[in-house]
């Protein structure tokens, strides 16, 4: 049987491989460009409550907290939210934080109320069964609320693996479920990429509005020798945010960010 996936093996590799260099930068860039352009209350007005869903070594969690809103965030690895707290204490901020370790199933059960902002992060393509998670979601939006989710996306995976010219893996694998490209326990890739025609349809089934769509990586994760502007980790990060809402590029992003609201 199918599990969503722990991370409490792999905590320390994570933070060193996917924050600890540009593909991070990348990520965190688009991320909060896109929450500041589409939720300007974030930087004006009262303090908002906002609940991250999967929060993984907590940077965004730790950033909305030292700007004065309450935060709640919410993990299924007991490693990663020891890692989240010990950053967010480094910052002052651990108290500020209501601290939630469990599968994001069990919230639900939990008294937390509603919140003006949720996030959840590359969560969805480690889930056995990712057609669960947004009715989980939306039920913690404010009306008017503004759900913040990214997923890894099956196009650009594909897409990649034809420029590697990986098309044994294309040809072997049946790419629907949970029979993803890596069945490596150890891997990063994750095994349930989502298509953005999929998860469209979920968006349109729980009664949430695209506010905005931006590509996590849209060319970056593609360059096999750096040259030029791609050798200058600011150059790259620039035209990533530049060209992570334009078409036809976002869709060719390692991740989608979509903003919706409720």
């Amino acid at each position: 049987m199918q599990q969503d996936r722990n991370f409490d093996d792999l905590a320390e590799r994570f933070q060193r491989k996917i924050y600890g260099g540009l593909k991070g930068e990348i990520r965190l860039a688009v991320l909060w460009r896109d929450l500041e352009s589409e939720v300007p209350t974030l930087k004006e007005g009262r303090p908002l409550r906002i609940l991250d869903v999967g929060a993984g070594l907590g940077q965004l969690a730790i950033r909305l907290a030292a700007m004065g809103h309450d935060v709640v965030v919410n993990d299924i690895s007991a490693e990663m939210l020891a890692i989240a707290r010990e950053a967010a204490r480094k910052e002052g901020v651990e108290g500020l934080i209501q601290w939630h370790h469990g599968a994001f199933q069990q919230l639900p059960a939990l008294d937390l109320g509603t919140f003006d902002v949720v996030l959840c992060h590359a969560v969805m393509e480690w889930l056995a069964e990712p057609e669960t998670l947004l009715p989980v979601l939306k039920q913690f939006l404010t009306q008017g609320g503004v759900l913040s989710l990214s997923y890894y996306n099956r196009h650009s995976l594909e897409y990649r693996n034809l420029i590697r010219g990986n098309f044994n893996l294309l040809e072997r694998e049946n790419l629907a479920g949970n029979q993803g490209f890596s069945a490596d326990p150890g891997s990063l890739t994750p095994g349930n990429p989502q298509s953005p025609e999929q998860v469209g349809r979920w968006v349109e089934e729980a009664g949430l509005s695209v506010m905005a769509t931006s590509g996590v990586r849209v060319f970056s994760d593609y360059v096999t020798s750096p040259r030029g502007g791609n050798t200058v980790p600011e150059a790259v990060v620039d035209m990533e945010l530049r060209y992570s809402r334009r078409e036809p590029y976002l869709w060719l992003g390692r991740y989608i960010h979509l903003l919706l609201k409720n």
